[in-house]
């Protein structure tokens, strides 16, 4: 099994601490966000992974050789002429991630304890394309669901909604994205965009015609590092984790 992180945003909300390094380079809890994610995933029995570079990407390359690729295969999904949103980097990593197991991709900047395995489990047992993990939070974005079905997106702020599927659009219910996802191989020969351009916009075009379903995250310790404010609150966070 292959599995996909992405590691190629800016991290300007990061910033001071992104302006002499990588996003996936910022350490919490005395460890890099990378290596968080190429840990979890190896504790999972993955051991083929893809990471997405851009920003500071030989700083990336760097730190993975330091770390003897992590006694793993790891590859470089080489970004650094074009930053291709989280849809342009899988079909950029279209050919490194061909196989015949469903591949799990999550964002680095995601703090989880999350079960690959049992999110594995349910994503075959539901038979679906794509599972995307998501959780009952207050956000301003937000996917709709119909029993676990994908049937839109709505943006709460600016009342954008962006309809899936006319039929389930109405009793859908609402739930935030957590950036992480399991995507079955046959996907990547759906894809007809080009360029850069958003997995939610991918999964919102093949959602009236294939299984694009959720799996409800009740259980993990789960928390999004995208700011400063972020990374001093997870500190106490790791700690429970442990």
């Amino acid at each position: 099994m292959k599995a996909m992180i992405f590691a190629a945003g800016l991290g300007t909300r990061l910033k001071p601490l992104t302006n002499d390094k990588p996003k996936a380079l910022v350490e919490v809890g005395g460890m890099t966000l990378l290596e968080r994610c190429i840990i979890n995933l190896k504790e999972s029995g993955i051991n083929d992974i893809i990471i997405n570079i851009h920003h500071f990407g030989e700083q990336v390359i760097d730190f993975i050789e330091s770390k003897n690729n992590f006694g793993i295969n790891i590859q470089i999904s080489d970004e650094r002429d074009a930053l291709l949103n989280t849809g342009g980097a899988i079909l950029k990593a279209k050919e490194l991630l061909n196989g015949n197991e469903p591949i799990p991709i999550t964002n680095v900047d995601i703090l989880t304890n999350i079960n690959f395995k049992e999110l594995l489990n349910y994503h075959q047992s539901k038979k679906a394309l794509a599972t995307l993990v998501v959780r009952d939070r207050s956000t301003s974005r937000y996917l709709l669901f119909n029993n676990t079905r994908l049937a839109g997106w709505k943006n709460i702020k600016t009342n954008e909604q962006k309809v899936a599927i006319p039929d389930l659009i109405t009793n859908s219910e609402p739930y935030a994205f957590s950036g992480i996802q399991i995507i079955e191989p046959e996907l990547l020969s759906k894809i007809t965009e080009r360029g850069a351009f958003s997995i939610i916009d991918l999964y919102l075009r093949l959602a009236s015609s294939e299984n694009i379903n959720c799996f409800i995250d009740e259980q993990s310790t789960w928390m999004d590092l995208g700011k400063i404010d972020d990374i001093h609150q997870a500190e106490e966070l790791i700690k429970n984790m442990k």
